[in-house]
Order: structure tokens, then C-alpha cells, then sequence
């Protein structure tokens, strides 16, 4: 039996007419950057989010970076990030000379701890970037509230949760990516919204904030060469704007199908002692960008050799702290140990979750996961 991580070929399968047929558009027409496919899937996505402002960019790594360029951050200013998440997320922070201030996580959740939050807001914090891991949003309703208490912004890393649903207190409803002063998502293939190369894009409510970023993704210009800031070069191509738009009207059935595959684990596992499944939280829906198990009594690295052996594929993420990570030491302050974020390191592991898995394939899985416990 062939299991994948992602099975991103047989869901294009699926969609390969349409595909194929944009693709041959744009070859036809050789408009390659921008242009209508990239104008087409800007105002596609801007509706399905409900946000004003969509700017497509090259790979959510630049999103990042090109939301915290637009806020007039300096050198030296601090931004609070979850130190339990992929590099990008800081990696772009100290490439700005900012500090990333890494945080703990909830151990239940995985998101970042609204009290860390809390505890690590000094006179020098300029920005909050609360990543939405494995599929569903962290608490942005308490999120926002502590940034406007001290006039902080809020760069939402979007990811691994486009099309969750972030449900506030008050019945109100937005998808994540939406709600802080900008959002950011990355549209690698394995990702719910996957293209078939690299691309990204930025999301703002704000017009200013948006013509701003525009500009900065665009070396700094809104007029051909007339640059008024310093900017980057930073542009979804034509052919993978296709892409997204054909997956884009298929991406609510994606989640869902990633959901029922999440259930099936669920009830699979639930109850088991040394099995603690994931979290759903009341205030936010969750699509599955990764099924992420928490191993107990230390045995999550025999458990990953087993699955090995039996060749189901499975990754950790992540092994290690950012600020264990060589490439921060620098700043991370003689920072030497969160409770949850080591714990998570030491307890994660994420089985196969796509949107072309069938019983067969999660029985065969689930089997062998319970074999190693006997």
C-alpha cells in the first residue's frame, strides 16, 4: 500500500481539465507575471476570506516579511512569536533586526499562550504574530484585545489554517488570517490551498496598509520606476494563480474531507492511555492542515522508528525550540526552557492527512499505530 504525507496528485487528478486548460491560457497569452489570472485569483480570494485586501506575493515567508516592512518597525523592536513553530516565522523577524521574542504555547492547543503573551509585552514590543499551527486559529479574540490595550499590531501567520473559522464571543464570525491588523499564508503544495510551485499572499482590511504593501512587494513602486520606499521583489506567477483558482472554489470540500479523516482518527484512538488526539477548540473550527498526536511516557521516537519500519510516513513537527535553534542564540536571551514548548517537542507526531485518504488506507495506519502499543 502506497500511503503519502500528501497525496497532491491524485487531488490534481481530479481538477486536471481546468488546470490544464489555464495553464495552456496562460502559455497562449505569455503573460507570465501578473496579469488577469493573478488579478482573477486576488478578487476570488478576497471574497472567500470577506477581507478588502488580497496581495498576492511570492511564498508566505515573504508575506511575512513584507507585513512587518509595512509597519514601520526599527531595529531593535521587539515581536512576540510562539517559540513552538517553523522557522519562517522568526526567521524574518531577525533578517529585519527586530527581536523575536519566542513565547510558550498551550500544551492542549498547540497555539500560542495568551499569558505568555501577556508576560512578555515590554515598552520596546511593536507586534504580536500568532501562527494558527496544524489547522485552527490561536484565542484572537483575547489576542486583539491585548494588542489595542497597548497599541501593538497584529500579523496573523495564516499557513497552515486558510478557511478555518474564527467564531467571536459575541456570535460574530471571520475567517482566520482576517481579523488581526494583517494576515499572511503560504500556498506551498502541501498546504490545504496548495499551488504547484511556490506562492503566497497578504491580507489587510486597511487601504492604507494595503497600497503600502503593494508597493513594498513591488521594489517599492506604485508607478513604474518611480520607488518611494525600499522594497523587495515579490510576485505570484501567472501559472500558479491558475492553480490556486481552480482549488480555490474545491476548498471547503478539501477541509472537510481533511475533517472527516481527522474524526475517523479520532475515534480511532480515542481513550487510549499513552494517545492524547488534538484539540478542538469552541472558538475556532479547525481543517487539518496536519493531524498532530501527542505521544506519551517518552515513547513518541519509537513509536516514529515503527512507523518507519512499516513504512507509514509521519513527521515531527518540530523537534526542536526556535530558541534551541543555532540561528538564534543571539537573541533569544539566555532563554533555556518553556514548560509546553519542550513538552511538544518531545511528544508530537503528525500521521497522514489528505484529502484523497479512504478507510483502507486509515485502517491500515491506525492498526499499526495500536500494534506498537500491544
Amino acid at each position: 500500500m502506497l500511503l503519502q504525507m500528501v497525496d497532491v496528485k491524485s487531488q490534481y487528478v481530479k481538477i486536471k481539465e481546468e488546470v490544464d486548460r489555464g495553464i495552456h491560457e496562460v502559455l497562449d497569452t505569455t503573460i507570465f507575471i501578473g496579469g488577469p489570472k493573478v488579478k482573477k485569483f486576488q478578487e476570488e480570494l478576497e471574497v472567500y476570506l470577506g477581507v478588502k485586501h488580497v496581495i498576492p506575493c511570492a511564498n508566505g515567508t515573504d508575506a511575512i516579511q513584507i507585513a512587518l516592512m509595512g509597519l514601520g518597525l526599527r531595529p531593535g523592536d521587539e515581536v512576540i512569536v510562539p517559540a513552538f513553530t517553523y522557522v519562517a516565522t522568526a526567521e524574518v523577524i531577525a533578517l529585519l533586526g527586530l527581536i523575536p521574542v519566542m513565547v510558550d504555547v498551550d500544551a492542549d492547543s498547540f497555539n500560542v499562550s495568551v499569558e505568555g503573551i501577556k508576560k512578555a509585552i515590554t515598552p520596546r514590543t511593536k507586534a504580536i504574530v500568532p501562527v494558527h499551527l496544524y489547522g485552527q486559529s490561536a484565542e484572537m479574540e483575547a489576542i486583539m484585545n491585548i494588542a489595542q490595550k497597548h497599541n501593538i499590531f497584529v500579523v496573523e501567520d495564516n499557513a497552515q489554517a486558510i478557511g478555518a473559522d474564527y467564531l467571536f464571543s459575541n456570535g460574530g464570525k471571520k475567517k482566520s488570517g482576517t481579523i488581526g491588523h494583517i494576515g499572511c499564508t503560504s500556498f506551498y503544495p502541501s498546504k490545504n490551498l496548495g499551488c504547484y510551485g511556490d506562492g503566497g499572499a497578504i491580507m489587510t482590511n486597511d487601504d492604507n496598509l494595503a497600497f503600502l504593501l503593494q508597493k513594498i512587494a513591488n521594489h517599492g513602486q506604485s508607478v513604474r520606476y518611480y520607488h518611494d520606499v525600499v522594497g523587495v521583489n515579490s510576485r505570484l506567477d501567472a501559472i500558479q494563480a491558475v492553480v490556486l483558482s481552480a482549488k480555490l472554489k474545491h476548498l471547503d470540500e478539501y477541509n472537510l474531507a481533511r475533517q472527516k479523516v481527522a474524526d475517523y482518527y479520532d475515534a480511532a484512538f480515542a481513550g487510549h492511555a499513552e494517545i492524547l488526539t488534538p484539540l478542538r477548540s469552541s472558538f475556532s473550527t479547525h481543517v487539518f492542515h496536519q493531524y498532530t498526536l501527542r505521544i506519551k511516557n517518552g515513547k513518541r521516537d519509537s513509536l516514529k522508528d515503527f512507523l518507519d519500519d512499516n513504512k507509514i510516513p509521519n513527521m515531527i513537527y518540530y523537534p526542536v525550540p526556535l530558541y534551541k535553534q543555532e540561528a538564534f542564540k543571539a537573541t533569544s536571551n539566555g532563554m533555556e526552557y518553556l514548560e509546553n514548548t519542550e513538552l511538544l517537542c518531545k511528544e508530537v507526531i503528525s500521521l497522514p492527512i489528505h484529502t484523497e485518504m479512504d478507510p483502507t488506507q486509515l485502517d491500515y495506519i491506525i492498526n499499526v499505530v495500536k500494534t506498537f502499543f500491544k
